[in-house]
Parts: C-alpha cells; sequence; structure tokens
C-alpha cells in the first residue's frame, strides 16, 4: 500500500508543505474520530476534474466502522463526492444531505475543509478534505459522555478548517499521548471543568482527589495534587498555556506514588478561545515497569563493568607470570594468552558503557586491529585498514567475533609477511623490478565488513607471501587458527575460508549469521585503524 505522500506527489500537485501539514492531521486524527464516533477519510483533489483521492483513513476505537474495506487509494468523483466538492470549493464544513448505504450500513456524511495557515498566520486555502462518515447502524439518544465527546470534535472540525488543529509537534515528542478513551476534560474559558469522563476522575482519584472535578481550577488542581512543586507548577501553566491559545508539551504528574500523563489542546473554533481539551493517561505501571528497567539495566552495567576488571587483573597475573617464566616458548604462549583475554575485556568494557545488550563493533575493532601492530614479535611495519562497517552488534556475537579478529589479524601481522632475514636467505628469484619512481606496496592488512541477507560477512586480508604451499586449510595452523575455526563454527555458528589472495597474500573469509531483528546501522564508510 503506498504512503500518503507516495499517493499525494503522484496524483496531486500539492506542495511539500502541503503535504506534511497532511501528515501532520493524520499522526493527530484519532483523537478527532474517537471523539466523533465516525471514520475519517483524508481526500485530495485529482487535477481539478472533480475526482478525489482517498490519501489516508483511521476508524474510530469508540464506535463500529462505517467501512468494512480500506478506502486509502481509492478516486472517486460524480454525485459520489459531491459534499467534498462543496466543502473544498466553499471552504466550509458540510453537513447537508440525507444517510447514505454502504452495502448493509446507513452512514451520514460530512465533510470538512483543510487549510495551511500562512506564514503570517492568516488561514490559507483549502488544500483536501477530511470526510467524516458515521456509522448510524446502532443510533441512539445519545449519553452525556457522548454529547460531550460530539460537541469538542465540532470545535476540533472547525479549528481543521479553519488551520489551527492540529497544533505543532513539539521536539523530540513522540506519538505515544492519552487517548480519548484513557480520560478526557473539558474546561471553559476560564479553567474550570465542565466535563469529566469516569475515566479521567479514576486518574485523578489515583492522585488523592477524590472529590467531583466539575466546577473545579484544573491548573490550581494540578498545582495541589503534585508532590514536586516544580512539576505542579509546569502541569498548571501547560493548562493555562491551552488557554491561551498554546499547544503546551505533554506533562506528567506524580503524587502519592501515582504517575498520570496530561496533554492540554486549546479549543479555538473560528479563532475564538473557548477553552481546552485535556487528556490524561493513568502511566502508573508504565512508569513502574521503566524504573524496574532502568534499575536492571544498571545492574547489567555494572557486571560487564566487574568482569572486565576481573579479566584485566587476569591478564595482569599472565603478564607477571610470563615476566618470570625462563622457557621463551612458554613465555610467548602467556604473551598470547594475555592478548586473547584483554580482547575479550574490551568487549565487556564496551558494554558496561552501553545502555543495552549491544555494542558499536567499529570502534572495537580499531582498538584491536592497533593493539595487534603494537604488540606483534615482527619487525615489519604493518598499515592496517578498515572497509565498510560492522554496524551494531550483540554482545553474543561480538565477544566471539573480537577474539577471532584479533587471532586473524595478529596472524596475519606476525606470520604473513617474511623479516629481513628471511628475505635474505631465500634463494634469488626472477620477480620483476618495479619501475622506476614507483616504490614498492607497503605491507598491509585490510579488515572489509558488509552485511547481506541477515549475514554478517568479514574479510581479513594482506598483501603478504600467502599461505604455504601444503597448508591444510581444515586442519593446518597453529593454535590461534585452531581457536578461530572454533569460535566461528561452534558459537558464531558461520563458516571460514583460508585460501591465498587473487593478487597475492591471504584472504580469510567469514559468514556469520545474524538473529533475526539485530540492529543494522551502517556506515559505508572507510576508516583507518
Amino acid at each position: 500500500m503506498s504512503t500518503l505522500r507516495d499517493l499525494a506527489e503522484e496524483h496531486t500537485a500539492l506542495r511539500p508543505a502541503d503535504i506534511d501539514h497532511l501528515h501532520r492531521i493524520a499522526g493527530d486524527w484519532q483523537l478527532l474520530s474517537d471523539l466523533s464516533f465516525a471514520d475519517l477519510l483524508l481526500w485530495v483533489p485529482v487535477d481539478g476534474d472533480g475526482t478525489f483521492l482517498c490519501v489516508a483513513q483511521v476508524r474510530p476505537t469508540t464506535a463500529p466502522t462505517a467501512y468494512l474495506d480500506d478506502q486509502v487509494g481509492r478516486i472517486v468523483g460524480g454525485a459520489e463526492v459531491a459534499h467534498l466538492e462543496v466543502a473544498y470549493r466553499q471552504g466550509r464544513i458540510w453537513r447537508e444531505g440525507d444517510p447514505v448505504w454502504y452495502g448493509d450500513v446507513p452512514a451520514r456524511h460530512e465533510a470538512i475543509p483543510v487549510r495551511l495557515r500562512t506564514g503570517d498566520g492568516e488561514a490559507g486555502e483549502v488544500i483536501a478534505v477530511v470526510g467524516r462518515d458515521t456509522n448510524l447502524s446502532t443510533a441512539r439518544t445519545p449519553s452525556q459522555l457522548e454529547l460531550n465527546y460530539l460537541t469538542t470534535a465540532d470545535d476540533l472540525a472547525q479549528m481543521i478548517a479553519d488551520g489551527t488543529f492540529p497544533p505543532p509537534r513539539h521536539p523530540g515528542e513522540t506519538t505515544s499521548a492519552p487517548r480519548v478513551g484513557d480520560g478526557l476534560v473539558r474546561l471553559d474559558a476560564n479553567g474550570k471543568v465542565t466535563y469529566a469522563s469516569p475515566n479521567a476522575q479514576s486518574a485523578y482519584r489515583r492522585l488523592g482527589y477524590a472529590s467531583h472535578l466539575v466546577g473545579e481550577d484544573l491548573a490550581k488542581l494540578h498545582r495541589r495534587l503534585a508532590g514536586d512543586p516544580l512539576e505542579g507548577t509546569d502541569a498548571g501553566n501547560a493548562v493555562l498555556a491551552a488557554l491561551r491559545g498554546e499547544a503546551p508539551p505533554r506533562r506528567e504528574i506524580d503524587a502519592r506514588g501515582a504517575t498520570m500523563l496530561t496533554r492540554a489542546l486549546p479549543l479555538m473554533p473560528a479563532g475564538v478561545p473557548i477553552g481546552a481539551l485535556v487528556l490524561v493517561r493513568d502511566i502508573t505501571e508504565v512508569r513502574r515497569r521503566d524504573r524496574a528497567l532502568i534499575t536492571k539495566d544498571a545492574t547489567i552495567r555494572e557486571i560487564h563493568h566487574r568482569v572486565k576488571n576481573n579479566l584485566q587483573t587476569v591478564a595482569a597475573l599472565l603478564r607477571l607470570q610470563a615476566r618470570r617464566v625462563s622457557m621463551p616458548e612458554a613465555r610467548v604462549a602467556l604473551e598470547e594468552s594475555v592478548r586473547r583475554v584483554a580482547s575479550i575485556a574490551l568487549v565487556h568494557e564496551t558494554l558496561s558503557m552501553s545502555s543495552d545488550e549491544a555494542v558499536e563493533f567499529d570502534g572495537i575493532v580499531d582498538r584491536v586491529a592497533s593493539a595487534a601492530t603494537e604488540v606483534a614479535a615482527t619487525e615489519v611495519s604493518v598499515g592496517m585498514r578498515r572497509r565498510g562497517s560492522f554496524g551494531v552488534l550483540p554482545a553474543e556475537i561480538a565477544t566471539s567475533l573480537v577474539m577471532v579478529l584479533n587471532e586473524l589479524l595478529l596472524n596475519a601481522v606476525e606470520h604473513g609477511f617474511p623479516s629481513a632475514e628471511e628475505e635474505a636467505a631465500a634463494p634469488p628469484v626472477d620477480v620483476p623490478r618495479p619501475e622506476a619512481g614507483v616504490s614498492a606496496p607497503r605491507p598491509e592488512v585490510v579488515v572489509s565488513a558488509h552485511r547481506a541477507r541477515k549475514q554478517l560477512h568479514v574479510t581479513v586480508t594482506d598483501n603478504g607471501r600467502g599461505l604455504p604451499e601444503q597448508f591444510d586449510a581444515e586442519r593446518g595452523g597453529n593454535l590461534g587458527l585452531q581457536i578461530v575455526r572454533a569460535l566461528v563454527t561452534g558459537e558464531l555458528r558461520g563458516t571460514i575460508e583460508l585460501r591465498n589472495g587473487a593478487d597475492g597474500g591471504t584472504e580469510a573469509a567469514i559468514v556469520v549469521p545474524l538473529a533475526r531483528g539485530t540492529t543494522d546501522r551502517l556506515t559505508g564508510r572507510a576508516g583507518p585503524l
């Protein structure tokens, strides 16, 4: 299904600013749909020939829908859209006409013109029409709650026609907000409560207010209820701002162990401030879970921090032992163990500073590669380079993969390039000399990474002497390569292939499956290691 923007750009000549305004309406019109007990359909004119295209639809959660089938993408004309044509051409809300039938469902048509206000605050031209279609199959005498809902819906509909609804969204504010069913409070121009739904009354009762809300000054009530004076002042000022015609950000009120989220909306039909609409939601349990998650996250980070410290202690003990060992082979084995433990500690250090069980792996690779060139027991100066990005990896993959890369990088630096003594002792071979002024390529190791089809593809390539002629890719190699094969095929459930590169040198190609939902944030930029 095409999006609102796709449909509007393909079939209409609406400007980007017009389409953005339609997006804001579609982001906030569930409120109007629920208050109206009606389906809302967003219609845009097509080529000025009297036809209209439906680019968005929302169904009410407070009443049965008038449409069993989705209307988005439907183009209609003629008598079926006469009410839309009147609202679009005359710029007024259309409420005349008899009920119409959609199959076995009788419905009442209404049409609300959509305006986008100009930069100087004046009402602009009509750019679209909101069809408000009510299912009449369950029509009955409305209750007091329904009457207040419908009255408020009419005020908001007029504000859409004026171009003053929806209000602008505040930076960082999400679409999660109180809805009509959570609790609704209607205020007059003086800020006094004229109606409060039963759910709203229950939410205030949890904050400690047991009396009926009607007749109360809501701004003053918020200041009295809040346990924090600053919080109460903010919540009270939000109500006053809505009464002045502003759209304040959402506020929370904490009192008696309960938390309530409030959203205040100005009511200004025809530009005249007549009061405000306050939506409330009891979010006590949500905030309790949030606090539990924060505590859990802090505990997990502390565990990673302690694991990192313990691993560093183990590495220090191994390093101390290596200094006391007289046998060169034993000293080398202990130093390799130190590097392996340190690479695991690096992952836990990163996790201790992260808010979840995932790490930005590029920085870890850079640090491991830098350490490999510094500690490698070789006289050859080897450059390191990274292509692409690993992105964000979960801890269970990162811990094993960092050990694999640590072994491959050390192996490439220490064994991939001949030393000066080896080159001097090697028998002469007929190798073409570089052209005059062209230096021989610098020894280099390149780590490449990219994702494809829920797999991470990693390649470690050097431009050294390549694999020995009798090298067995399945069984050959030192302890480091045996560790690599065990981790890739076991812990990572992946594959690894060691081969000679097409242009010389050695290439280790690894493919690791990524679990569903693994974060995939890639920069695609090459960076030095």
